[in-house]
């Protein structure tokens, strides 16, 4: 595969700041060369606050690939897992089709076996935060998967409630520890040019593992104890996820992180960060290689890593500015309703006349496709267009589709095909916008130091926001009825598109110690 060469550096967009001694850095051709100027802080730090990007980085494609892929398998058993319940339950709940003695659940039970992976997503996104930055990215990730394994086995094999319910906790601890390492990682290793597009590529396995999970749903719904072959198909993507984050190297801004704050030595720490980097760029020039790790070191020494993170320095100076941008974005992702508006989908098309509305699997498997075909899209553009251009329209499409749902149960009641424009606009509009590009964003911005830390709080923000809107939804629906939640919801939709707007930065074609200066 070919790799790819980064291109000839201007004499105007190759100035960096080295952060080490207050050096400016001139890339060139011929290497590196260095002068100290200790006035010039500010004015060397300029290109970079303007979002000027560094000279590209050389990379292999299929030295990417795998960095990649076994990182975004985690996303993808957190898809299936979304997908496969849904058929699950019905199954599960089936006196025919249940295989079990206990078929019988009452609503809290259904609850605890739908809900459940929520919880242990919660309890994980805790976790994340004490041993994210202590065991590194990779280990994370090891541990999500072998969390995964043993939830899907235990909730496959369940010989009882109570046993099921321990599964769908632990499987979903996994869920919480890959959605905060796995963006982390793909982050940390690949390479400016391409960041955007991995990361948005793994929201693509997310809605891909839905529709994986609607189809195992569709295909053992009616088999005796289908559930039970729904849950154990994600088995073997478990066990691949663990072998290949073993197999990959540990991300070297860790690897620097720790050397930089006393956890290593540090010469040795930089020879094995040097090695991790050309396998992660595959055909990359070793000088190229240790030229960055040289800037990342120089970063982490200028902005003082040495100490270790407190909780309180999460809340202060830039780090509070990521998580302002971080937090808002995936809290609004889930307050305007994405969960809900999916909820009445059946409901929206069988009004339509839709003849396969009746079945809930298919008119999954219909809106899965949908997704899966605006993700894709997403990750085409998401690195050629950048981050703002995406959010922006595609929010936009949201708040419209929600307004016009609102004005379906409210004034428009005959209008049906007004409800399923309005749906597929929005489920569209959400895969282009609050879909990917929020997973994203809390991957780029957050300083290296405090990046697990304020990453696990991020996705703790996330799946707590997740939680709210599916558990008001119901008793806000009873008290002001559909038309006006979904009102409600347009609102805040709007409010986001003003946070966009004003808060959220553009980060295309930089690399994190950029977006780090830029903020």
């Amino acid at each position: 595969m070919a790799s790819h060469p980064p291109p000839e550096p201007s004499s105007d967009s190759n100035k960096q700041q080295g952060w080490g001694d207050h050096e400016e850095i001139h890339v060139s051709s011929g290497g590196v060369q260095a002068y100290t100027d200790d006035d010039a802080d500010c004015e060397s730090r300029r290109p970079l606050l303007l979002g000027t990007p560094a000279a590209a980085e050389c990379y292999s494609v299929s030295a990417a690939v795998l960095p990649f892929l076994f990182p975004a398998l985690g996303g993808l058993l957190y898809g299936y897992d979304i997908g496969a319940t849904s058929g699950a339950t019905i199954s599960l709940k089936s006196s025919t089709f249940s295989g079990t003695t206990w078929y019988n659940l009452s609503s809290v039970q259904t609850g605890l076996v739908v809900s459940g992976s929520l919880y242990g997503a919660l309890i994980g996104s805790v976790l994340a935060y004490t041993i994210a930055d202590f065991l590194g990215r990779r280990k994370e990730l090891v541990i999500s998967s072998i969390s995964y394994l043993i939830g899907a086995f235990l909730t496959a094999a369940a010989p009882n409630f109570a046993i099921m319910v321990v599964g769908r906790f632990l499987y979903g601890i996994g869920i919480g520890l890959a959605m905060h390492a796995a963006p982390m990682y793909i982050a940390e290793t690949a390479p400016s040019q391409i960041r955007g597009m991995l990361i948005s590529l793994k929201e693509f396995f997310i809605v891909l593992g839905m529709l994986l999970g609607y189809i195992a749903g569709n295909l053992y719904v009616e088999v005796v104890s289908g559930w039970r072959y729904m849950y154990a198909t994600s088995t073997p993507l478990c066990l691949v996820m663990g072998v290949g984050m073993c197999w990959l190297p540990s991300s070297p801004r860790w690897l620097l992180l720790c050397a930089i704050q006393g956890n290593g030595n540090l010469p040795e720490t930089k020879e094995i960060a040097t090695r991790c980097l050309c396998r992660l760029r595959g055909q990359a020039s070793p000088d190229l290689v240790s030229e960055q790790v040289n800037l990342i070191l120089e970063e982490l020494s200028y902005i003082d890593q040495e100490k270790q993170a407190s909780f309180s320095e999460i809340f202060q100076g830039k780090c509070l500015k990521a998580m302002i941008i971080g937090c808002g974005l995936v809290f609004f992702q889930q307050v305007t309703g994405q969960p809900s508006v999916l909820y009445y989908a059946a409901t929206i098309l069988q009004s339509a006349g839709f003849s396969g509305a009746s079945d809930a699997t298919r008119v999954s498997i219909l809106l899965g496709l949908l997704k899966l075909i605006m993700t894709g899209v997403a990750v085409l553009v998401v690195d050629r267009l950048g981050r703002r251009p995406l959010l922006i329209g595609g929010v936009s499409g949201i708040t419209v589709s929600l307004f016009l749902l609102s004005s379906y149960y409210t004034l428009l009641k005959d209008a049906s095909y007004l409800a399923v424009i309005a749906l597929l606009v929005y489920v569209g509009c959400y895969q282009l916008s609050f879909g990917p590009i929020g997973w994203l964003m809390i991957s780029e911005v957050f300083p290296l130091r405090l990046r697990g830390r304020g990453l696990s709080v991020a996705v703790l923000v996330n799946f707590a926001s997740n939680a709210l809107v599916t558990f008001a939804f119901s008793p806000l629906e009873d008290l002001i009825g559909t038309g006006l939640l979904f009102c409600g919801f347009g609102v805040i939709a709007v409010a986001s598109l003003v946070f966009i707007f004003w808060i959220v930065p553009e980060t295309k074609g930089l690399t994190l110690e950029e977006i780090e200066a830029s903020l």
